[in-house]
């Protein structure tokens, strides 16, 4: 039996996703994605934040540089990737990412929309497998 590897986050974005074309026209982006659970330590309220790195790859990217932007509340599915690099001391460095297989925006119907610094058009219909609802009709 293969092992499962299976990732599911509700957060913040830290700050606007980072865009990058490699060779090929491949386009990733990346963002930190801040979670915070609270509990009681000693009958006082305490929040804890995990900080996670996120990375999306080609249309999935393509909509993230769209409609994702700091502070935004985003639901993500995705895998647990760790690799490794060599710093500038030729130290192993090694990052644990979560490589998204897909997202939903969560929040107000304004939240649906691209930033208003947008100039290109709001996608639509052709992007709504990445977006659950992108009319903003949603029951809450």
């Amino acid at each position: 039996m293969s092992g499962i590897n299976k990732v599911i986050l509700v957060g913040h974005l830290g700050k606007d996703p980072e865009v990058r074309h490699l060779d090929g026209g491949v386009t990733v982006a990346s963002f930190p994605l801040a979670t915070s659970e609270t509990f009681n330590r000693d009958g006082k309220r305490v929040e804890q934040t995990e900080w996670h790195n996120i990375v999306l790859w080609r249309g999935l990217a393509e909509v993230a540089s769209k409609y994702l932007q700091k502070g935004k509340l985003v639901y993500i599915e995705g895998k647990l990737r760790t690799r490794s690099f060599e710093d500038k001391e030729k130290v192993k460095k090694y990052v644990t990412e979560v490589v998204a297989e897909n997202f939903t925006i969560l929040g107000r119907k304004s939240d649906f929309e691209p930033p208003a610094t947008s100039t290109e058009t709001p996608a639509v219909k052709s992007e709504s497998q990445y977006l659950d609802d992108p009319s903003g009709d949603l029951p809450f």
